[in-house]
């Protein structure tokens, strides 16, 4: 299960399916230096957007 406190970096290495999760949510993750440090819901605070969704999308997937 993907929580709000896992960074984004560990979720884009669980699996690449993950990637275009991301990038529907127009977050262009994968290559980005605060991918390493910047979790899930820090992400989501950043670019606007609905965590809620966000995470039950990735965990849908």
């Amino acid at each position: 299960m993907i929580t709000k406190d896992m960074t984004v970096s560990q979720v884009l290495e669980m699996n690449e399916k993950y990637e275009k999760i991301f990038e529907k949510h127009l977050l262009t993750c994968a290559g980005c230096p605060g991918a390493e440090m910047e979790t899930i819901e820090q992400a989501a605070e950043g670019h606007g957007l609905d965590l809620e969704k966000l995470l039950t999308d990735l965990n849908g997937a």
